[in-house]
């Protein structure tokens, strides 16, 4: 079972493609973490990406292509795999395409998880992180026992400029110029499936499930 999530920031994919990952023994994979392994591992692909990274700079879409088909390739992704994060543009569709079926495999699903833009925009909004200890809240889906403090260790709770309306907005800019693409082009080759992802998580992930069979 071969699968790519698609959905803008916020949708939910990473939450989902975890739980699909370890309904179905499958490896959750994302770029972040193929970047951090091969870094840690000081791998030569490793080292290429970190100077990149070092310099504040993207990895080109040859390396990071480069980096995922290493990845696919590791005994626990035989049976398939939940790819988060990647594809990010229509190119590294293609080349994704054009490596597994060097591998002699394809995709089974693209999975696109939809929230129109304004609940992304209210759902970010409403997510408050601790200035200490990093635990994350939701105003509404996980509020703090005490307004404004963190349960764990009674610090104060901020509201992230990654999750500021402004931001968010042009994060969803971003992704209907570069990502939103890729519906289409997944959409082209059968392989599309779309969920409602404005329902409640156990309600997601009950579609994708009927989707995939199980």
């Amino acid at each position: 079972m071969k699968i790519v999530m698609l959905g803008c920031p916020g949708a939910g994919k990473g939450t989902q493609a975890k739980i699909i990952a370890e309904r179905y023994s499958i490896p959750h994979i994302s770029t972040g973490d193929i970047f951090r392994a091969n870094i840690k591992e000081g791998t030569e692909l490793g080292k290429k990406a970190k100077t990149y990274m070092d310099q504040g700079a993207l990895v080109p879409d040859e390396l990071v292509v480069d980096l995922v088909a290493d990845r696919l390739t590791w005994e626990d992704a035989r049976d398939g795999f939940v790819l988060d994060g990647f594809p990010r543009t229509i190119p590294q569709a293609e080349a994704l395409t054009k490596a597994l079926k060097e591998m002699g495999t394809e995709l089974d699903y693209a999975i696109d998880i939809e929230v129109p833009d304004q609940n992304i925009i209210e759902r970010m909004g409403g997510r408050r992180a601790c200035v200490s200890c990093g635990a994350t809240y939701h105003l509404v889906n996980i509020p703090p026992k005490t307004e404004g403090k963190c349960d764990k260790c009674g610090s104060d709770l901020i509201l992230r400029d990654d999750d500021k309306p402004e931001t968010v907005k042009k994060r969803l800019d971003v992704y209907h110029e570069q990502t939103q693409p890729l519906i289409e082009y997944y959409q082209g080759l059968g392989l599309l499936r779309e969920v409602d992802g404005t329902v409640q998580m156990n309600e997601v992930f009950d579609a994708i499930a009927a989707i995939l069979g199980a």
